[in-house]
């Protein structure tokens, strides 16, 4: 096989294309960052295309070629290469070997890890029911993959970096550090006096000499069991420090992050990488610093052991080091486990929340016993892991309990051995059996360190590929603050593909938004309406084309200060589990009552607010009262109208309101809408009629401007959509 093939993992469900990638990568010699490939593969929440992993290789400088071929044929191609596996996943063969009559083929599977299989074992996976011929993606390099540059190198988290946290502690280490040398000196002081007891007390009856080293051992017994009741006190008030300041910077991290981020993770993905954290704080925290302290006390008793025989210190160490290379030698195989676990339980995760959110529609649609099928058979997966890695648990311990046991024994019987021929008195005996006893606790927090560190690296490494994500708004950036927010805004020849979609969404927009006006955005569904408002609202950056609003490019502003002039109204805006009033006035630290209650009138659900128990403080949301569609919409509005932003945009902000409450509405915000720009996507003739322009999408492109008026006697597209669709709403 040549050298061995480097496997890398894929961190999130998705990411299996821009995986096998970057492993073929690394084969010929690059290092390439796992979000460049996301982006270059265009990878969306369902995945990615063979296409798009072709058109990420042709931008590292390999050639590559989509075919179907039959497994002679793919004997016959450039190794390695991806094909795609079980019809939903993608995998790398890297090599294909003939051993007389039988066929292995190497196979490098980003959910699990190298993998090896017979010719028919493989065809299984690869080609489908009822075919002969499977998907591959042929690669070979050119003279540009030379020229590319490793960029693995972005900043990212490391221990290093994180032990920083540790710093604004310092304090209350030191003071863990006295309480370790004070139990340190206690814990060593117990052998001698046990010996003391034997050699002296018994020896020549001393009952009196007895009873006084019984009282100093009860003494220091006491005074160690304060010294750990501080050593835990202190521990958990830095690890839940320690947990709140990396989990708030992950916070700030991920809120950096543009939205267009979020349409590609899972929302298991997350919540698993949150907990990652927690993983993160208990091996800095309580597993590293036991560690230290155990460290310390191994140096001290192993130094007070070889005092007492040099001949069963070296047992000791010898036989420490088999435990702890035994307990090395299934760490990888402990790393594939873990990984494939966080990839289950970000799937759990992810069933559940849709369980639960979505327990309507599946009640209605009376797919109660299918969605709960598909959790179980989640279970059962999750269960035969947990099999393996207790297998590997149970196998791990057993000869570490071998190589500690035998150990033991033997340490006994040479103590024993030593005693009987006058080298070792009893009470010597006595004092090296405690001194091995309390040599046995370093040891396994060695094994438990090394375990910790095995699992918070990986939980590092996951959490990397949010930090190493480049935010929204760098810290040194180069947009603008101040615009002109009566300027008007233009977009010429702008296209949009949503990532992972080869067809444009938005092609070859130009049009015109004049400052102060009421625009209107019609259109058949699917026609880019709402696209074309996330990219006014910098959700997306265009494809090609530009935005601008006055002499200023929207690129080129601040995302924070642009979204500040914006009121905004979304087909899927969200209500907070808070007050109305919070709800509202969102993200307002101390709420301007009046413009709260005029934004309630032109919203037009100061009725249903006034007939509530606690009025604005009424609890509404997940974990509050329910609240209509046409109640939530009105809320969403009253968020907009509080805001009084330069810029308004509304996206069907009113088709779940009847007619009258729709028509109340219409009429009071045409009065709040003077003086400012406003874009309003919708249906509805009513709503749109008094615009003074209205632009029609279809497909994709501005088919129609105009007036309504002026539209409607151009009879072209405008007209069939109020014939058909409008005045229906």
């Amino acid at each position: 096989m040549g050298k061995k093939f480097i496997h890398y993992r894929q961190f999130d469900q998705m990411d299996c294309g821009p995986t096998c990638l970057r492993m073929v990568a690394k084969h010929y010699g690059k290092n390439v960052n796992i979000q460049y490939l996301r982006e270059k593969c265009q990878i969306n929440k369902e995945g990615v295309s063979l296409k798009g992993i072709s058109k990420a290789a042709d931008s590292l400088g390999f050639r590559s070629l989509g075919v179907k071929v039959t497994f002679e044929q793919l004997q016959e191609a450039p190794l390695p290469c991806i094909v795609h596996w079980d019809q939903n996943h993608f995998v790398v063969v890297h090599d294909i070997k003939q051993k007389g009559k039988k066929t292995n083929v190497y196979v490098a599977n980003p959910g699990t890890d190298n993998e090896v299989y017979s010719r028919a074992e493989f065809e299984e996976h690869w080609i489908s029911i009822d075919e002969k011929e499977g998907i591959a993606l042929l690669l070979e390099t050119t003279p540009k993959f030379a020229e590319f540059e490793n960029h693995d190198s972005l900043e990212a988290l490391s221990f290093k970096r994180i032990g920083t946290y540790l710093v604004k502690y310092k304090a209350l280490i030191f003071q863990l550090f006295i309480g370790l040398l004070a139990g340190t000196l206690i814990s060593m002081i117990l052998p001698f006096l046990t010996q003391s007891v034997v050699d002296t007390g018994i020896q020549t009856k001393n009952l009196n000499f007895i009873y006084l080293v019984f009282i100093a051992q009860l003494m220091l017994f006491f005074g160690r069991t304060g010294l750990e009741f501080i050593r835990s006190w202190l521990l958990l008030h830095i690890s839940m420090r320690l947990n709140l300041t990396i989990i708030s910077d992950f916070l700030i991290k991920l809120l950096n992050l543009p939205p267009s981020f979020f349409d590609t993770k899972m929302t298991g993905d997350i919540l698993q990488r949150i907990d990652d954290h927690h993983e993160i704080e208990s091996f800095l925290s309580s597993t590293t610093l036991s560690f230290v302290f155990n460290f310390f006390t191994f140096i001290v008793f192993g130094f007070v052991l070889a005092y007492y025989d040099i001949k069963i210190f070296a047992i000791y160490i010898v036989s420490g080091l088999m435990y702890v290379f035994w307990v090395r030698f299934f760490l990888k195989r402990r790393r594939t486990i873990n990984q494939t676990k966080f990839t289950y339980s970000a799937q759990n995760q992810s069933k559940i929340i849709q369980m639960i959110s979505g327990v309507q529609d599946i009640k209605l649609t009376n797919s109660e016993q299918d969605k709960r099928w598909e959790w179980e058979n989640l279970q059962i997966k999750i269960f035969r892991l947990n099999l393996k890695n207790l297998a590997l648990e149970q196998f791990q311990s057993s000869g570490a309990l071998l190589i500690n046991e035998g150990k033991n024994i033997l340490i006994a019987f040479i103590a024993a051995k030593e005693v009987i021929e006058g080298n070792l008195t009893l009470g010597g005996m006595m004092a090296l059996q405690y001194i091995v006893g309390q040599l046995n606790g370093p040891i396994d927090s060695l094994v438990g360190f090394i375990q910790h560190y095995q699992d918070a690296k990986i939980s590092l490494e996951r959490l990397n590929e949010i930090h190493t994500l480049k935010d929204e708004e760098p810290f040194e950036n180069s947009f603008i603050q101040n615009f002109n927010t009566e300027g008007d805004i233009s977009i010429e020849n702008m296209d949009f593909a949503y990532p992972g979609i080869e067809k444009p969404t938005l092609k070859n927009i130009n049009m015109h938004i004049t400052a102060g006006k009421v625009t209107a955005i019609v259109g058949s569904s699917g026609s880019g309406k709402t696209t074309l408002l996330k990219l006014l609202l910098r959700f997306y950056e265009p494809s090609s084309g530009k935005i601008s609003v006055g002499d200023s490019n929207l690129s080129n502003i601040l995302p924070s200060a642009w979204r500040q002039e914006c009121g905004t109204v979304m087909q899927e805006g969200y209500i907070f589990s808070d007050s109305i009033a919070k709800n509202i006035a969102v993200g307002v630290e101390k709420i301007d009552h009046e413009r709260l209650f005029h934004a309630v009138r032109v919203a037009n659900i100061t009725p249903f607010i006034e007939q509530l128990p606690m009025g604005y403080n009424t609890k509404i949301g997940d974990e509050g009262i329910g609240v209509s569609q046409g109640q939530k919409q009105r809320i969403l509005i009253a968020r907009a109208v509080y805001k009084n932003p330069s810029f308004i945009f509304f996206d069907e902000a009113t088709n779940a309101l009847d007619a009258n409450n729709e028509r109340v509405i219409m009429q009071n915000l045409n009065s709040f809408f003077r003086g400012k720009t406003v874009i309003i996507v919708a249906h509805r003739l009513s709503t749109v009629k008094n615009a003074d322009q209205i632009i029609v999408l279809e497909n994709g492109q501005v088919a129609e401007v105009g007036s309504h008026e002026a539209l409607i006697q151009n009879r072209g597209f405008y007209f069939s959509l109020v014939k058909n669709q409008l005045e229906l709403g």
